[in-house]
C-alpha cells in the first residue's frame, strides 16, 4: 500500500453532456472550479461542439447532504473569439484552470488556446465568474538557466497557485505551474517536431514552474502573461507515468507544503490528432515545499485515481481520469475531474492516518 498522505475516493458523476445543447455533443470534461461572491460553488466545464470546438461553461454545483451531485447550467462564459484561439478543424478555449488570487482580488483563469500555432497558454481575469477579461497568450522571457526559449513551445496544463511566494531570486512573486510541449512549426519540414525543450536530462513531457513578480501584476494586470524563472520540476517516474505527466488544479496547501494533484500517461500519442484513442490518464500526487515550491519533497507510488467505471473507461478518449479543479465543501475536500473526455465525475480527497 502507497505511504502516500492522501488519497482519492470515487464518489460519483456530477455533469454529462446535455443532448438537447449542440455545444456538448462531443462531451462535457476538465472543469475549472471557483466560488463566487454569493458562497455558492461554481464549475465551468469545458463543454466540446462539433467538429472538437471548445468552449467554457458556467454550472452552479447542486450539493446534497454535503457532496457534490449534480448541477445547474447558466450558460457560455467563454468561447474562441481571437485569432489566437480559432484554427481550421480544432479551433478551441480549452481546459480551463481557475485560481482565486486573494492579492490581486481577481480569478484568474489558464486555458489552452488552440490556434494556427496550435496549443498555447492563455490568461483571462474576471470578479464575477460570468465576464472575463482576456489578457492574451503567454510570453515567456528568456532564461539562461532554462537554456531554452519556451515561447518555441506548445503549452498545456497550466495553473497559478492562490497565493504569493518568494521566487529563487528573492522577488514576492505569483508561481505557476504548466508543461512545455512540442516545438511549434509554423514552417514545417520533414524533421519531426522536437517534442521538450533542451536542457533537462528528461526528455518526456515535463512539469515546470515559472513565476511573475506581484508587483509587476499589481501595477498592470496584462503582466499576468509574461513569466520568467522556468525551471524544470518534475518528470514521469512510474510506470503509470511512461509518456507524460502534467499538473491539475489549482496547488492546495496542506501540512507537508503544496499538494499537487497531476496526471500520468500511459499507451501511444499521436499528438496531430485531436482525440487519443490509445492512452491511458491516471492520477497521481506530488507534494513540494512550501517556501520553496520548486522543490519536490514527495510523490506518490502508485496512483491515487485510475479509471475503473465504464464512465472513465468509455467515451471520446477512452481509460482516461484527468482532475483540473479541487474545491472545500463543509469542511472536506472534493476533486472533479474529466472522465473519458466526455464527463465530470468527482471523487473525495481523504489523508491517510499519520
Amino acid at each position: 500500500m502507497s505511504d502516500f498522505p492522501y488519497a482519492l475516493e470515487r464518489v460519483g458523476t456530477v455533469m454529462t453532456p446535455d443532448p438537447a445543447d449542440p455545444h456538448e455533443s462531443e462531451g462535457v470534461l476538465n472543469p475549472a472550479s471557483a466560488r463566487g461572491a454569493d458562497g455558492e460553488l461554481y464549475l465551468l466545464p469545458r463543454m466540446v461542439s462539433d467538429g472538437n470546438v471548445s468552449r467554457v461553461g458556467l454550472a452552479r454545483v447542486v450539493v446534497a447532504d454535503g457532496v457534490p451531485s449534480g448541477v445547474e447550467r447558466l450558460g457560455v462564459v467563454l468561447e474562441p473569439e481571437t485569432t489566437w484561439e480559432t484554427a481550421e478543424g480544432n479551433a478551441g478555449v480549452e481546459d480551463p484552470r481557475v485560481t482565486w488570487v486573494e492579492a490581486l482580488g481577481l480569478h484568474v483563469m489558464t486555458y489552452v488556446a488552440f490556434g494556427p500555432l496550435g496549443p498555447r497558454t492563455a490568461i483571462a481575469v474576471s470578479t464575477d465568474l460570468r465576464t472575463w477579461e482576456r489578457l492574451g497568450p503567454v510570453a515567456f522571457r528568456w532564461d539562461a538557466d532554462a537554456e531554452a526559449d519556451l515561447n518555441l513551445f506548445h503549452n498545456k496544463d497550466t495553473v497559478f497557485f492562490p497565493v504569493p511566494v518568494t521566487a529563487p531570486d528573492g522577488v514576492e512573486s505569483l508561481a505557476v505551474l504548466h508543461r512545455p510541449m512540442g516545438m511549434l512549426r509554423p514552417f514545417r519540414g520533414d524533421d519531426p517536431a522536437r517534442e521538450t525543450p533542451p536542457g533537462p536530462a528528461e526528455e518526456r513531457q515535463s512539469i515546470w514552474i515559472s513565476f511573475v513578480p506581484l508587483a509587476d501584476v499589481l501595477a498592470d494586470r496584462s503582466a499576468l502573461t509574461v513569466w520568467r524563472g522556468h525551471r524544470w520540476l518534475a518528470g514521469p517516474e512510474q510506470p503509470w507515468e511512461q509518456i507524460k505527466i502534467g499538473g491539475g488544479p489549482p496547488p492546495l496547501e496542506v501540512p507537508e507544503g503544496w499538494l499537487v494533484l497531476h496526471h500520468g500517461v500511459t499507451g501511444e500519442i499521436d499528438e496531430q490528432r485531436a482525440q487519443q484513442q490509445r492512452v491511458r490518464y491516471v492520477a497521481g500526487g506530488i507534494i513540494l515545499d512550501r517556501d520553496r515550491p520548486w522543490l519536490v519533497r514527495e510523490r506518490s507510488v502508485d496512483p491515487l485515481l485510475e479509471p475503473s467505471t465504464d464512465a472513465e473507461r468509455v467515451g471520446i478518449v477512452p481509460n482516461v481520469v484527468f482532475p483540473t479543479a479541487i474545491e472545500e465543501i463543509d469542511g472536506q475536500h472534493y476533486v472533479f475531474y474529466g472522465m473519458a473526455d466526455s464527463a465530470i465525475g468527482v471523487a473525495r480527497l481523504t489523508r491517510r492516518n499519520p
